[in-house]
């Protein structure tokens, strides 16, 4: 009898190893990589020796030698190599199950590296962790796919060269620690773009009159709401009329609330009656099923969730065998899947709810890749959501998916759409004139529009209702009762309504992902990272669910598009997915890819050469910005943005006040105020004037040095205690302040002990050894027996008796069951699960944290840890 041939598989998260050991059965041993075990070196300390001093170490990429990469183990990987090896050692046969998208062909290829396994290899690959589909993906193994380890490879070299090269012209002109990058740039770009077109749009104020109309009682529903339309033959203005610089269309009658409400007046005696009415079948097709940008954006809606978050908890969906892969372009279900979703429909919402043939779906999506299926609830019969087993945020997310996947499959929804053309006319003629024109013309025969949707089979709808970000869901209905041509009608209401036009909506994290999958920038598994990281970076922040740049982001965008055009340019970012793209088909190689995008086409520029013939650059001329021709700027300065005007008089600009809303009224404001709330506080036994301020980091006081002062000196600062203001502080309380830091004693070797505020709070130092105070008046009273005291004790008491900040308790994480608690820690106000911790961001008053949100930054902190899978190339031997 033949020997069964022992087998190693390897995945690459730890959460899969035990369904997969579940499906396979015996004879196989199940490893975990724990994502990639191999990269570009992060830091000069991880390149190798042999490299250091070569012009391109830095980067990690062999520039000269066709771009060769040099790959380094990545920190904390070792261990995990050396537990695959032990295994691999007892085995006759290896298989890398690694995911099948690009970033795991890659993971694969670079076990292999580090393996070299001395058996046979073949990739096990599956989309949907569950006993039938891995026993056929057992019946199909294959080799590994070297075209799309190519592209994985292309995109992470190409990547680190943007980063690298372009990232130091950034630290040197705008900002220490910038950061650019090949998407990212572009996505902060967008989102600069739209606010640019907020600050040149201006508003229109325009007004209409909205009637509600008797029927009479006979009717169902009796009264309805129709819309002022036409005043005689012209049109009357209303939003979508303006343009953004508040001008009107031709032809189009442009009234102001004054006149409306007189002509609301006159309309009280007038006549009204049916003119037509327009009754028309209504049909909608039920929403094709999930791909990653379609989840991410309607868990945003729906859900409230981050990009972030929702891959984060999709992830462990299909892990733990609820879903199939989370990173796909496909909407295509599989037989299995149409059947199981036609079969539960019919069972759950009546066999008149599933068409007689099945529904197929076809990606529209420009190169699309990966040939896995849609989104869908895993296996060939889908779990309930109430009976699943499930809780918290995955419940939420899979009932989702379930609900998307079986309205997928389900009959249109039909429904009567009505439009309703009412004529009023009044005894006699009414003057109006155009606010835009000035104008004036009479008019007696008025027009009312209105509009109706009644749904007379919800088909779909009984499953799933999409979120929209404008317009009307498909589930909302406007009943009209039956009207007939030459009905009289009654006015029960005339409302005069002022109404004024509103700029492009900000981006959202939804319509972010949107735009950019639009324009082919980027790719699905891509967009939750790229999000997380202009917000990182401080190049976007939230205000609501709206996605605001920073002015840094600002000038950031206008050095990349000043003297890196090509980089920030849509199509060329595009056309860079396109070449990834023929790379993993085979139609083109690494090699050329990389040769373009470094040295540039044969008619073109490259990125070598934008570089080294950058020339002078005006920093301050990059990072300013005026405000409508009026003298004043806003600049970006290394120490936060501030605002100048031709005397050089400045003013901070509170870092979280969107660019549009500051107006040059508020501008001028500041300058007056000199920027800050300002209050004279007397003199210093030294001669030196004291005042207190209100500045970007909060108040504080200063010195201000007379002309006569060396240009050497630098006037003290120190931020105010929390129990001080600026109105209140005094200039006793602001002189000792001004000691700050002090020198609080020695210790027996002669080591200074001092007491600082820091930006975390109140602490004492004595080397590299620190302490925290339990409050700031501390540090003007503590003395160095009581430092010595504090500093002696173990390091985990954080300080004396009392100093730490109690807990607070949010609540439970309603999957882990785990507490989750607020605490203030040494660099601040943190959450904390005992597991994972994650800092408050801007925005967040510790105070005002709930649950919800704590568990949104421990959901964002576990998607950034060691797990996630960063993108690393490989590289082939030829």
């Amino acid at each position: 009898m033949a020997e069964t041939l022992r087998r190693l598989v390897v995945v690459e998260s730890p959460t899969k190893m035990r369904t997969v050991a579940q499906a396979l059965g015996k004879g196989f041993e199940i490893a975990a990589s724990a994502g990639h075990v191999r990269d570009l070196p992060t830091s000069a300390a991880e390149v190798p020796a042999k490299y250091k001093g070569q012009p391109w170490a830095r980067t990690g990429v062999n520039v000269e030698k066709d771009f060769e990469p040099i790959y380094v183990v990545a920190t904390g990987k070792q261990k995990v190599i050396r537990d695959i090896k032990a295994k691999l050692a007892d085995v006759d046969e290896l298989w890398l199950a690694t995911d099948e998208d690009r970033e795991g062909e890659s993971i694969a290829w670079h076990l292999l590296q580090v393996l070299k396994p001395k058996v046979p290899v073949k990739r096990l690959v599956f989309h949907e962790i569950t006993p039938s589909a891995i026993s056929a993906a057992v019946d199909n193994l294959r080799d590994l796919n070297v075209d799309k380890v190519d592209a994985q490879e292309t995109r992470r070299i190409l990547d680190r060269l943007y980063g690298y090269e372009v990232s130091p012209v950034l630290w040197k002109k705008v900002m220490p620690k910038l950061s650019a990058g090949r998407v990212q740039s572009v996505a902060t770009r967008m989102v600069v773009d739209r606010e640019r077109e907020r600050l040149a749009f201006r508003a229109a104020d325009y007004a209409g009159i909205t009637a509600v109309l008797d029927a009479g009682a006979q009717a169902s529903p009796r009264r309805f709401t129709a819309n002022l339309f036409t005043a005689g033959d012209l049109r009357i203005a209303t939003g979508r009329d303006f343009d953004s610089v508040g001008k009107v269309a031709a032809g189009r009658l442009h009234l102001d609330v004054p006149q409306a409400e007189m002509l609301a007046e006159k309309l009280q005696d007038a006549t009204f009656e049916v003119e037509s009415v327009e009754s028309k079948a209504y049909r909608r097709r039920p929403y094709e099923p999930f791909r990653t940008t379609t989840l991410q954006q309607e868990a945003g809606r729906k859900l409230g969730f981050t990009a972030q978050r929702t891959m984060k908890v999709a992830q462990g969906l299909y892990e733990r065998g609820f879903i199939t892969y989370m990173r796909t372009d496909s909407i295509t279900l599989s037989a299995t899947a149409v059947k199981a979703a036609r079969t539960q429909a019919a069972q759950l919402f009546g066999s008149d709810s599933v068409p007689e043939k099945p529904r197929h779906y076809y990606s529209k999506v420009k190169n699309a890749q990966e040939a896995h299926e849609a989104i869908r609830p895993a296996g060939d019969s889908f779990r309930i959501p109430k009976s699943s087993g499930l809780s918290g945020d995955e419940l939420r997310l899979y009932e989702l998916i379930w609900k998307r996947t079986l309205a997928s499959q389900m009959k249109d929804a039909e429904g009567l759409s009505v439009n309703v053309k009412v004529g009023a006319t009044t005894a006699a003629p009414v003057e109006l004139a155009d606010v835009s024109s000035g104008e004036t013309g009479k008019h007696h025969r008025f027009g009312f529009q209105a509009t109706g949707r009644t749904i007379t089979f919800l088909g779909f709808l009984a499953a799933y209702v999409a979120s929209v970000d404008d317009g009307d869901a498909d589930d909302k209905q406007d009943r009209i009762p039956e009207l007939q041509a030459g009905q009289p009608l009654a006015p029960a209401e005339l409302n005069p309504e002022g109404h004024q036009t509103q700029p492009p909506a900000r981006y959202t994290e939804e319509s972010l992902i949107e735009k950019l999958e639009s324009q082919s920038i980027g790719r699905p598994s891509t967009y939750a990272t790229i999000i997380a990281t202009i917000t990182a970076r401080d190049y976007v922040f939230k205000k609501g669910r709206a996605l605001v740049p920073t002015w840094l982001a600002f000038a950031v965008t206008q050095l990349l598009e000043r003297h890196f055009t090509t980089l920030v340019d849509y199509a060329f970012t595009a056309e860079m997915e396109e070449r990834l793209d023929e790379i993993e088909a085979g139609e083109t190689s690494r090699l050329a890819v990389l040769k373009e995008f470094y040295y540039g086409p044969q008619d073109g520029v490259g990125l070598h050469q934008l570089v080294g013939e950058l020339g002078d650059i005006d920093a301050k001329a990059i990072s300013s910005f005026q405000l409508d021709e009026s003298g004043i700027y806003v600049r970006v300065g290394r120490y936060g943005t501030y605002l100048e005007d031709a005397d050089g008089r400045r003013a901070n600009v509170d870092p979280d006040l969107p660019p549009d809303e500051l107006t040059l009224e508020m501008a001028r404001e500041l300058l007056a105020q000199g920027g800050t709330a300002e209050r004279q506080l007397g003199t210093s036994p030294d001669g030196v004037q004291i005042v207190a301020k209100d500045g970007r980091y909060g108040p504080y006081v200063t010195e201000v040095l007379g002309p006569d002062a060396p240009k050497s000196a630098k006037p003290r600062i120190s931020s105010l205690f929390k129990s001080m203001s600026v109105d209140t502080v005094t200039l006793a309380q602001a002189l000792e302040l001004l000691t700050l830091p002090r020198v609080v004693g020695k210790d027996e070797a002669g080591v200074e002990i001092t007491a600082a505020n820091g930006r975390y709070g109140p602490y004492i130092k004595r080397g590299a050894d620190t302490r925290s105070l339990a409050t700031e008046e501390e540090l003007l009273t503590i003395t160095a027996a009581e430092a010595l005291a504090l500093l002696a004790a173990p390091k985990a008491a954080r300080g004396r008796a009392g100093s730490a900040a109690a807990a607070r308790t949010l609540g439970k994480d309603p999957q882990s069951g785990k507490s989750v608690l607020l605490k203030d820690g040494k660099y601040g106000p943190y959450v904390t699960d005992g597991e994972v911790n994650a800092t408050l961001r801007r925005g967040d008053e510790p105070d005002e944290v709930t649950l919800q949100r704590a568990l949104e930054l421990l959901a964002d902190k576990r998607a950034k840890g060691p797990s996630t899978r960063r993108r690393p190339a490989a590289k082939k031997k030829k």
